[in-house]
């Protein structure tokens, strides 16, 4: 059983890989456009962009869950798989197995919500608002 101060952990890991989905944004490229206009503006129309990318149907985390789904699989089988060879080694193969796919699985879980790039939005999404960016005036770069 899962203690009390174990639940809050893991809330705090889960609201932490949310967050990073939400912390992308365009980077723009101060053209004669965005000079004109400023920043408040331009964030502004971001915010704009964004919102009709979602009504639009593109969805700004789908490209991090498949991800995340694919890194906790690869995770667990490898985790079995060394899990196997050090069980066998110690003269438990199946048991080693079983407790090295959870900690695979955990590992590739884990790391996908925290990091390694893995929750850059969806390239969809990050399509439509560069197009609605750039009919707006504005020069994307890149997202960061």
């Amino acid at each position: 059983m899962i203690s009390k101060s174990g639940r809050i952990v893991g809330i705090g890991i889960v609201l932490s890989g949310l967050s990073a989905c939400a912390s992308y944004q365009p980077v723009l490229y101060p053209n004669a456009h965005y000079q004109s206009v400023g920043r408040t503006i331009a964030d502004r129309d971001i915010r704009e962009c964004r919102q009709l990318a979602e009504s639009s149907g593109a969805r700004e985390g789908s490209g991090s869950a498949e991800n995340t789904a694919r890194r906790t699989a690869i995770g667990a089988g490898a985790g079995a798989a060394s899990g196997a060879v050090g069980g066998a080694i110690a003269g438990s193969a199946g048991r080693g197995a079983m407790v090295g796919a959870a900690s695979g699985a955990s590992w590739g879980l884990l790391s996908s919500m925290l990091g390694s790039g893995t929750s850059r939005p969806a390239a969809a999404y990050t399509n439509f608002v560069n197009r609605c960016l750039r009919e707006k005036g504005y020069e994307v770069t890149g997202w960061q």
